[in-house]
Formats: C-alpha cells, structure tokens, sequence
C-alpha cells in the first residue's frame, strides 16, 4: 500500500467509525436487549448491528482483506491485510447507559498496524492516526503529557471478564499501584484509555487478558502520540499480546518495577 492508497485507507476508517458510532449513539438512547457471552460478559443487538455494517463496508471496498472481529460475524480470506475491528468497546457501560464506550476499526499489513481510528460517540471525539505520522484528535495533533513523577500520575487500567473465578486478575497489581500513583482508574474501555493517555488526560496505562481489537489502533495512536508501549515485563508488545504497559514514556520504568513488585 503507497502513501496514497494508505491516505485513502485512512479517510475511509475514520468515516466508517463514525458511522458506526452513530448507530451506537442512536441505540444508547433506546431499550436494549443483552445476552450474555459469559457470567458478566454482555453483548448487545448494537454490537452487532455495529460490527455487520463495519464488516459490509470493509468487504464492499477491500474484498481481499482479512477481517477479526471481536463477535465474529466475518473473517475473510487469508490475505497480507487484516481489518481488525471491536465494534464496540465498554459494552457492559453501554449495557447500563453509562456513556463511556467507543468504536475502535484498525488495518495492519503484515502484522503492523497501519492506520486506524477510535471514535467516543458521546464526546464526538475521533481519535486517528497513520504509519508515519502523527496522532489526531478530530483535526487537532495530540501528544502525551510531560509527567515525570509516578506520584503525581494519573493512570488507568481495567478487569477481565473473569475477575470472579480467575488467580491472575490484576487486582494485586491495583493495589500495589494505588499506594504509588496520585490516582487510578478504571472507565471501561481500553481503547479509549489509551487513546486519553495519546493527549494527555492520563499519564499511564496498563492491564491483563487484553484482546487484539481492544489495542490493535490505539496503541499506534499511543506511540505516535509520543508515548511508550511494552508488555508489563519490559518485553516488546505485540497486539496478540495479553498484557500492556503503556505510558507518557517518562514514568514506564517506574510503572513497571511498581508492577513487578519492585
């Protein structure tokens, strides 16, 4: 893909996520009707009706491409492209009418996350950002804060769905971290919290049992934004990866020993 057919790539992921975000604003206002995939694990007919018109659009202008989404609905032909999607993150928030979620549309070639988007219906904030270049809020480039002091940090992370019946549920690791940071918390959804980590509003982020649709763009736009990403360990990250640790880059190794129990 050349600069042009990525431009091209990018203008129509961001369209597309705001497209599907509108039809999640419009079923927020509206009875909903949830099932369960696990205990505390909700979908909803939006998810889907989301995902269905994501995966149409995606498989009418890219036929060759791959696409992952996080409920399923299309997979395509192994191709170099893959398309991955989670059409709507924070579903259990969009389930009770607390109005934090998004849509998160990422294309990688070859593994690498080439552009993407992330659009907050409710805030009408598009976040995007391309191979190469910087990071975006709407038309305003964004970048991370300059906070040096783990102490004066505001950070977020999240739970997984199995936080119930699971040993390893990253509530240690909250504990350990709230006796260090200046606070913590926990939106729910970590598409946008690492893309609020992009401009600024928090200074660090981390949390296990990720999925590739919940990072695969976000932590692009992170890392053009000028921020650091790693796995909890230090290791590199990769978006089939399960644990994050991403940060303004100037209180990483910070956040890490404090993880590491350091």
């Amino acid at each position: 893909m050349n600069q042009r057919e990525l431009s091209a790539a990018t203008r129509f992921v961001c369209r597309l996520a705001l497209d599907a975000g509108a039809v999640l604003k419009d079923g927020f206002s509206k009875p909903r009707r949830v099932t369960l995939k696990g205990r505390i694990d909700p979908v909803t007919q939006y998810d889907l009706k989301a995902e269905r018109l994501i995966a149409d659009r995606i498989a009418h202008h890219y036929p060759d491409h791959e696409i992952l989404t996080e409920e399923g609905s299309a997979v395509g032909s192994k191709s170099e492209y893959c398309w991955i999607i989670d059409p709507l993150d924070g579903t259990v928030n969009f389930a009770h009418g607390f109005p934090v979620y998004c849509v998160s549309i990422a294309l990688q070639y070859r593994g690498e996350t080439i552009t993407g988007a992330v659009y907050d219906p409710e805030r009408k904030e598009l976040f995007w950002s391309s191979r190469g270049s910087k990071s975006y809020l709407n038309r305003r480039v964004v970048s991370v804060s300059r906070e040096k002091h783990l102490e004066r940090a505001l950070l977020a992370t999240g739970f997984a769905y199995d936080i119930g019946t699971a040993r390893r549920n990253n509530l240690g690791l909250f504990a350990r971290m709230a006796r260090k940071a200046q606070g913590i918390r926990r939106p729910g959804s970590a598409a946008l919290d690492l893309c609020w980590l992009a401009c600024g509003r928090i200074d660090g982020f981390w949390e296990l049992k990720l999925h590739p649709w919940d990072t695969a763009v976000a932590t692009l736009i992170v890392t053009n934004a000028g921020g650091k990403i790693s796995r909890i360990d230090g290791r590199p990250y990769s978006v089939f990866d399960k644990d994050l640790l991403a940060s303004n880059g100037r209180i990483h190794v910070a956040m890490r020993k404090v993880l590491a129990g350091h």
